[in-house]
């Protein structure tokens, strides 16, 4: 019985940190920062149900914390464009695309991106 309690334990321990790799893989990536500089392209669509939704697409140049320039594409997944002149800490993926957002501050951005952001305005 013991060898039984160590097999499921060192199983759940394996199991869970293909959870974690597979996690960081599929869904993690670089990092680039944005600022919102317009209120994006709003696309109504409907969903299985037949629900509208209103999403907005935004395409704007990215920066990583080496200031190296990416033009990046996704979808604000709210009802109402984001915020003008915020600052955003995007996740990139070469296989996915953009895969997150989050607002930031910006003296949360490296100095190399803010400083290619705001030569942007």
């Amino acid at each position: 019985m013991k060898k039984f309690w160590i097999g499921l334990g060192i199983l759940m321990i394996v199991l869970f940190a293909g959870l974690q790799i597979a996690e960081k893989v599929i869904m993690g990536g670089q990092s680039y920062y944005v600022q919102i500089t317009t209120d994006g392209e709003k696309i109504e669509t409907e969903d299985d149900r037949g629900n509208q939704v209103i999403e907005y697409k935004y395409e704007l140049p990215g920066y990583d914390k080496d200031a190296k320039k990416k033009n990046l594409e996704f979808l604000g997944m709210k009802d109402r464009p984001l915020k003008k002149d915020a600052y955003l800490k995007i996740t990139w993926n070469q296989n996915k695309g953009v895969t997150s957002y989050e607002e930031v501050q910006k003296n949360a951005i490296p100095e190399k991106a803010l400083k290619q952001l705001e030569s942007e305005r």
